[in-house]
């Protein structure tokens, strides 16, 4: 069951209500997804939130996952919709991506923040667009492919390829800027 496709356990968990299906898919993506929405999000809690949202809008068939995509891009994307409701809602701008998380390392799964370069690197990522932004985290952090990333921004394919070379220009530039010593990462 652990090494089976996402697919094949969320189609028995709708068929057969199998939990240890369910339990398998939220162990896979639980952390990576909170940490893609907390991006969005002003806190850990309310990342882990939107992600229980998430899973519960999968399993319960409010989202229907149509299989053009795989699992993950399907259920990042209903995360990052998620997200977006929650926001509209509160009326609030997105908070900058990782906002203050180098610092607090009492949440979960934030060991792999610690380094200084890698908090060069997430404060260089703050200055850039947004979409940029999203794209690059997509594509580095969350290893989606250029389909997939299109299917979570409900972007095409073109405007994700123009994203990503001109965050990674606009990346490069600010490290620059802040005198990252490329070497040395």
């Amino acid at each position: 069951m652990i090494n089976e496709p996402d697919e094949v356990l969320y189609s028995r968990f709708l068929k057969e209500g199998n939990s240890d299906d369910l339990r398998v898919l939220l162990e896979r993506y639980r952390e990576s997804l909170t940490l893609f929405l907390y991006r969005y999000m002003d806190s850990m809690e309310d990342a882990e939130e939107i992600m229980l949202d998430s899973f519960a809008a999968a399993v319960s068939g409010t989202a229907s996952f149509r299989g053009s995509s795989s699992f993950k891009t399907w259920l990042f994307a209903i995360g990052r919709n998620q997200a977006m409701k929650q926001l509209k809602k509160r009326r609030l701008e997105t908070v900058p991506m990782h906002e203050g998380l180098a610092y607090d390392t009492e949440e979960p799964g934030m060991e792999i923040f610690r380094s200084e370069e890698r908090e060069k690197l997430y404060k260089a990522l703050e200055e850039i667009h947004p979409d940029y932004r999203e794209a690059l985290y997509l594509m580095y952090f969350e290893n989606m492919s250029v389909d997939e990333i299109a299917s979570v921004m409900n972007k095409n394919r073109k405007q994700i390829y123009n994203m990503i070379q001109r965050g990674r220009d606009s990346l490069k530039k600010t490290l620059e800027r802040m005198g990252f010593d490329r070497d040395n990462y």
